[in-house]
Order: structure tokens, then C-alpha cells, then sequence
């Protein structure tokens, strides 16, 4: 009997959604943790989810996507078994610059008319280092600098160099390089998310000191917001996606984050793209760009504050950029479940 519930439960909700999909098939809901990511201080610039190459392969080896997140479908429809979904922000490859990799993979099991959601918590999965040359260093060894060997390749990292090279997880050798001429210095093992500062001096007398900034290196330091347990939609760190709060209609005053993704909404139609003309309401979906209103929730803008910070006729630059929101969730507004009273908002990244 339960079963029974939630397989009726499932198959209302996909056929709620614009797009059918077979009722003997589940669906895979996939989203990424508020977008943030344990990172460290080597990496400023977050990379951007939507170019993700995400992969969703069954335990058979078939490929049911393949591609950019941004361009996968939501949600995703899949047969009945067991998927690895896996996401990353780039291909690994040889040693280079500012080049730091982040991902995630999760085993994943799809029952008939089911949906499972896949929340991916990507975190940097390789090593870097960063050398600081003391100019003692490039008096006692002009136009030297230092050769980087790890088991992916080699890479040269000159005096005049001040960003971070970026390895796979292992050990790399650093050596002295004076034109051909090589001369061993040492070696570090590195892990995932591990990233070193080295200083490199040649004092008075001869000689090559390296000193490691403890000050600089960081391992496993973390900048998280949200996964700490709390029902969801308490606080900005806390809040729904999209997908999910499209399963919580009749919640009242909960945060939901996602893309502003179009406006002007009619009961079966958006726009995607400016210029807009109604500064009442907008689309937010769970990623961007979007070109349906499939897996979407509409917004009421209520006249005064924040209908004149969001609205899409004065603020045509919020398209496409991240918002976190506060309101009540209903079943519909403009054919889609919506949120409304929103009493507070916080702009996030684009």
C-alpha cells in the first residue's frame, strides 16, 4: 500500500510538470549545494555551476546525459536501476595555473515513478602550491626558477610567476632549473584540498633556504553555507532550491534561492529575454539559461521595496543572477507553483 502511495504521489507530480515522462520510469532531480563549495583561499573565483560537465550513467555503462548542468534537462528521466551522477568543473589533465578542480559523485538508485534527488557538494578534488620568491632568490639565481614533476606531467614555475600551480593529489618534486642544468630541492606529498605556500630566499654565504608559510598553508579549510542540519527554508543558509520548494507548497515564510531566469508571465507562457514590461512577477529556475517554464516556480513582486529592487523593467542586469528569496509557497500562480508575501531577499552570485 505504501508503495502504491508513492507511485500515485510521484506519477500527479510528473504530470504536473510541462514535459511527460513514462510512468515506468523514476526521475533524477539534480541540484548543487547553494552553490558554494569547500574551497580555500587559493581559489577567489567560484566556478560557475552551469558549466559543470555533468554525467549521469547507469551501472551498465549507459549514458543517459552527458554535457554542460546548465544544459541538462530538469529533472532528468532515467529507468528504473542504480546511476553514478558525477559533476566537474573542468577535465583533469596536466599540472597547470590556476586551474583548481572541483566535483563531486554520487551513487544514485531510481525506483519506477520515483524521483530522487541528487544534492552534488562539490569540493576542490586537487592540490596546489604557490611559491613566493624572496629577491635574494633572484640575485643569488637570475633568470632561475623552479620545475614542478608530478605523476600527470611537469611544469615550470618562474621567478616572475605569482599564481598557484594546481596537481593532481600526490607527491610533487620541486628541482632547481638554471637554464638546462637541474638541481633536486625536495618533495611534498599533497592530498585533495591541500594547498602550500612555500618562500624561497638564497641568503648571503650560498645556499637556497625554503621556509613553508604555515601562515598561508591551509588544508581542509572550509567556507560552507548551509548543510549544518537545519530544517530547510529556516535561513538564507538553509534555503530550498527550486525543485524542492515546487515539493513544499503550503509552507509559509521559508527562504528558496535560485535564477532569475525571465518575467512577464502569462497562465502558460514567459519571457526569457528583454525588454520586459511587467514589474509584478518573475521566473526563477534552478539554473540559467532556461528557454521553458519546466521545473520553475513564478514569483509575485508586491508592490514597494522589493519589487523595485528585483523587477526585471528597472533592473534588467538581474537576469540571470542568483537570488534568495523569503515567502510563502502556493500551489499556483501563472500555471506554476509560486512564492508570494515575500518580506525579504538577498542578491547571490550570477
Amino acid at each position: 500500500m505504501k508503495n502504491f502511495f508513492l507511485f500515485a504521489a510521484a506519477a500527479a507530480l510528473l504530470c504536473s510538470c510541462d514535459y511527460f515522462f513514462p510512468v515506468d520510469n523514476g526521475v533524477l532531480s539534480i541540484s548543487f549545494q547553494k552553490e558554494i563549495y569547500l574551497t580555500t583561499k587559493a581559489s577567489r573565483d567560484l566556478p560557475d555551476t552551469n558549466s559543470f560537465i555533468l554525467s549521469v550513467v547507469s551501472e551498465k555503462g549507459r549514458v543517459v546525459y552527458e554535457g554542460p548542468y546548465g544544459s541538462a534537462p530538469q529533472p532528468i528521466s532515467a529507468a528504473p536501476g542504480t546511476y553514478t551522477v558525477k559533476a566537474l568543473s573542468g577535465r583533469p589533465g596536466s599540472p597547470a595555473f590556476d586551474a583548481p578542480l572541483y566535483g563531486d559523485e554520487q551513487l544514485v538508485l531510481v525506483e519506477m515513478g520515483g524521483l530522487s534527488n541528487v544534492n552534488l557538494f562539490c569540493t576542490q578534488l586537487n592540490c596546489g602550491v604557490k611559491l613566493n620568491y624572496d629577491n635574494s632568490f633572484r640575485q643569488m639565481y637570475p633568470g632561475a626558477g623552479i620545475l614542478f614533476t608530478a605523476q600527470e606531467g611537469t611544469l615550470t614555475y618562474s621567478a616572475a610567476e605569482t599564481r598557484t600551480a594546481y596537481f593532481q593529489p600526490g607527491i610533487v618534486t620541486l628541482q632547481l632549473k638554471q637554464g638546462d642544468a637541474l638541481s633536486p630541492l625536495m618533495s611534498r606529498s599533497l592530498q585533495a584540498r591541500e594547498n602550500l605556500v612555500l618562500n624561497l630566499s638564497a641568503p648571503l654565504g650560498g645556499g637556497l633556504n625554503i621556509q613553508v608559510d604555515t601562515t598561508c598553508t591551509w588544508i581542509n579549510e572550509d567556507y560552507v553555507i548551509g548543510g549544518d542540519g537545519q530544517d530547510p527554508g529556516t535561513d538564507v543558509a538553509s534555503a530550498m532550491g527550486v525543485w524542492d520548494a515546487r515539493q513544499n507548497v503550503g509552507a509559509k515564510e521559508v527562504w528558496v534561492y535560485g535564477y532569475i531566469a525571465g518575467g512577464d508571465l502569462t497562465s502558460s507562457k514567459a519571457s526569457y529575454q528583454g525588454p520586459f514590461t511587467s514589474k509584478t512577477n518573475l521566473l526563477l529556475s534552478p539554473k540559467y539559461p532556461v528557454t521553458s517554464r519546466e521545473g520553475c516556480v513564478s514569483v509575485q513582486l508586491q508592490q514597494g521595496d522589493t519589487r523595485d529592487a528585483l523587477n526585471l523593467v528597472d533592473n534588467p542586469q538581474l537576469l540571470g543572477r542568483q537570488v534568495f528569496l523569503k515567502g510563502n509557497i502556493v500551489a499556483s500562480y501563472y500555471g506554476l507553483p509560486g512564492i508570494q508575501a515575500i518580506t525579504e531577499y538577498v542578491l547571490g552570485s550570477r
